[in-house]
């Protein structure tokens, strides 16, 4: 491989969001790999269906959902799963949080922890919500805005869509 194209292509990867990436032409083999914290992924609220994450980054390689990370945020109170409506939603005044990507769901940092948010948590903005396990990588959702959760629309080790409805939510005043 060309000297030029490698440094490229480092640059590239280490500028970017992509956790690994392996290349071979035959004779060569490049893999780069990102070793970082947990991931973060920003939550938006959903207006008409689109939802835009505000940042991303991988989780150690390896990780698997016996091993998530633990609550960035302790100002978050932990959660459990709700019901409700889109036409209760917008009656009521409140907004929905989608999920950013396809993964796993998962409402607490471990298995035997509490939950990040439950009905009734009122959340700050970057609060953790839940975990999305997505090809072995652990992202965190975290509020984009203060809000109080009404409802969790997914339980523990669902495996969610982009764009489904995973936490309906109040903005405070």
């Amino acid at each position: 491989m060309d000297e030029k194209l490698i440094l490229t292509l480092v640059d590239r990867f280490s500028a970017g969001n992509i956790g690994e990436l392996e290349l071979s032409d035959g004779s060569a083999r490049l893999l780069l790999r990102k070793e970082s914290s947990a991931g973060v992924i920003g939550a938006a609220a959903v207006h008409s269906g689109s939802v835009t994450p505000s940042r991303t980054a991988e989780a150690p390689a390896g990780a698997s959902s016996a091993s998530r990370p633990a609550a960035q945020d302790p100002g978050v109170q932990p959660v459990s799963a709700g019901s409700g409506t889109a036409a209760d939603a917008a009656a009521t005044g409140t907004e929905f949080i989608t999920s950013p990507i396809v993964g796993t769901f998962y409402p607490s940092p471990g298995p035997d922890a509490p939950p990040f948010v439950r009905p009734g948590s009122k959340v700050k903005a970057g609060g953790t919500l839940c975990i999305l396990e997505a090809m072995k990588m652990m992202n965190q959702l975290v509020a984009e805005f203060d809000c109080e959760i009404i409802a969790v629309k997914a339980a523990g080790g669902d495996m969610v869509e982009y764009g489904q409805e995973l936490f309906e939510v109040k903005r405070p005043g």
